[in-house]
Parts: structure tokens; C-alpha cells; sequence
């Protein structure tokens, strides 16, 4: 049984911004959470939980991307995180230097 037309997308361009922001977004986005909470925390416990965590907050990212109506919307949901997340990492090591 065929998918239902409605539900496929014929254009290039809204498939391949959804799955570069699955792949390259969610990555980037997941990295930058484990990053911002190792600045603030100690470093080894995260590198060490990150290992799981990080791919299981990937795949969850991913699922999002695909889910989302508009792919060009989900890459700026995920360049606004992550910008955010650059702040964190920035005023988390100006203020614990020592961490």
C-alpha cells in the first residue's frame, strides 16, 4: 500500500533541511547542552554521563526535526538553542574558572 500523497513532499529543499537539521542540528545542540553543563559542573562526571546521554538527547533531537512542519523553522529553533547554550558556556567559565 502506497504512502498518502498528502503526507510526501516532492521539493528538495524541505527534505534536506529537515535532514540536516536532524543530523547536523540535533548533533550540534546535543554537544553544546553537555558542554554548558560542564562548565558549570565538574567536567569528568559529564564527559562520562555524556556518553549515553548525549546519544539519547541526539535521537530525541532527531525525532523533533522530523516531526516539525517546516524544516528552515527547526534550524532556527536549533541555531537559537545553541546560541543560548554558547552564553551559558561563556559566563559558566568566566564565573568558575577553576571547574
Amino acid at each position: 500500500m502506497p504512502a498518502n500523497s498528502k503526507y510526501l513532499n516532492p521539493s528538495f529543499w524541505p527534505r534536506f533541511s529537515k535532514i540536516t537539521a536532524a543530523i547536523i542540528g540535533g548533533f550540534i545542540v546535543s554537544i553544546l547542552f553537555h558542554l554548558a553543563i560542564a562548565s558549570w559542573f565538574d567536567h569528568v562526571n559529564v564527559i562520562i554521563t555524556s556518553t549515553y546521554s548525549s546519544l539519547i538527547l541526539w535521537i530525541g533531537l532527531m525525532i523533533m526535526a522530523f516531526l516539525a512542519k517546516s524544516g528552515w523553522k527547526i534550524w532556527g529553533i536549533y541555531i537559537l538553542i545553541s546560541i543560548i547554550l554558547a552564553i551559558v558556556i561563556f559566563y559558566g567559565k568566566a564565573l568558575n574558572p577553576l571547574v
